[in-house]
């Protein structure tokens, strides 16, 4: 078995267009907190996530960061798949929150098989559709949604078994897309109803059942 079979999508590729695949891709380490693109560069390869975690953010005209989607291990990048699809620069940057280990599979390889191969652009277009649908629910929540059950939603989704997240107010901010501000407000309610306990970089889910039927509520 070799990194394809990672794929659904790319195991059902004949054998000629596995061994292009495979010969003409090549397997990429980047250790935590790198840069992986940025608005403005071009992309060159196509990443298919073997391992790690992947946090693909925006940051507006007046610095503040929102977290559109995150990458996983067996997951491609609908951003870079689009920009590679219409010759577009990145609008948005992706930074690795883990060690990540990932195949770079180069642009015109990709173009060929895009051209070329349809059990290769089903892949890509199937992968491109599931997350394109998971980014118009963000922006509805974003949208319609309160705050205050998406924080919920959040701090328990991000909560350890321990019950603790390691995260500032303005990363919790920056993950709801809404001004620190507003998750300090939020996080102090919390805090009143016996909910939570925050420290400096840290917050404790003390009543983890309330928390999750506040989530459910939306």
């Amino acid at each position: 078995m070799d990194w394809i079979d990672r794929f659904a999508g790319l195991s059902q590729l004949e054998d000629s267009l596995r061994n292009t695949l495979v010969s003409k891709s090549q397997i990429v380490n980047m250790p935590k907190k790198t840069v992986l693109f940025g608005p403005g560069n071009s992309p060159e390869n196509l990443l298919l996530l073997l391992e790690g975690v992947v946090r693909v953010q925006q940051v507006t005209e007046g610095g503040r960061e929102i977290v559109l989607y995150r990458v996983h291990a067996g997951e491609s990048c609908v951003l870079t798949t689009a920009c590679l699809l219409a010759y577009e620069n990145y609008a948005a940057e992706g930074i690795a929150e883990t060690d990540v280990k990932a195949v770079a599979i180069p642009r015109i390889v990709f173009d060929d098989l895009v051209a070329g191969s349809k059990s290769f652009r089903n892949f890509v277009f199937s992968t491109y559709s599931r997350r394109i649908t998971d980014l118009f629910h963000v922006i509805e929540e974003i949208a319609f949604q309160k705050v205050d059950i998406r924080l919920a939603h959040k701090l328990v989704e991000l909560a350890g078994a321990d019950h603790k997240l390691s995260a500032t107010h303005a990363q919790l901010a920056a993950e709801l897309g809404t001004a620190r501000e507003v998750i300090s407000r939020q996080l102090q309610e919390f805090q009143r109803r016996g909910w939570v306990t925050t420290a400096r970089g840290a917050v404790t889910l003390t009543d983890r059942s309330a928390l999750e039927t506040l989530s459910e509520a939306g």
